[in-house]
């Protein structure tokens, strides 16, 4: 599936460079096709990791959900029978718990980094295309 989004994504940018026109072709703004090829292609990649992004984040979150279940479920434990191993696992599990909840912070960092890429992406789109419909 990787291997299709990446082609795909190759097949719009040269299907985009090869229809505007450059300056071979005497239309002397080879470099706007360029940019807006470029700009086509990152925004499909831009918008592919966004949406992996997502995924990510969502299982994130329901493993975290899951640690602060489990870990609440051995503090329950612990307060019944403090035995030494089970201590030993209660305190794995919470640094477990941590790990993960560093991470999602991490995760959502780049999410808010990846959505404020998307927007310049767009709003530089926006911008081509006016100026080019007011010339």
């Amino acid at each position: 599936m990787e291997q299709l989004s990446e082609s795909n994504r190759r097949d719009s940018a040269d299907a985009t460079s090869s229809s505007s026109p450059t300056v071979a072709d005497g239309g002397g703004d080879g470099g706007e096709a360029l940019a807006r090829g470029l700009s086509a292609m990152l925004e499909s990649v831009i918008r592919d990791f966004d949406s992996k992004t997502l995924g990510t984040l969502n299982s994130q979150d329901q493993l975290s959900g899951s640690l602060d279940r489990l870990v609440q479920e051995l503090d329950q434990l612990l307060e019944n029978a403090p035995l030494p191993f089970i201590v030993q696992h209660a305190s794995r599990i919470s640094s477990v718990r941590q790990r993960v909840s560093s991470l999602n912070l991490v995760l959502k960092s780049i999410q808010r980094r990846i959505d404020n890429i998307d927007q310049m992406l767009s709003a530089n789109t926006t911008q081509e295309k006016t100026g080019l419909e007011t010339t």
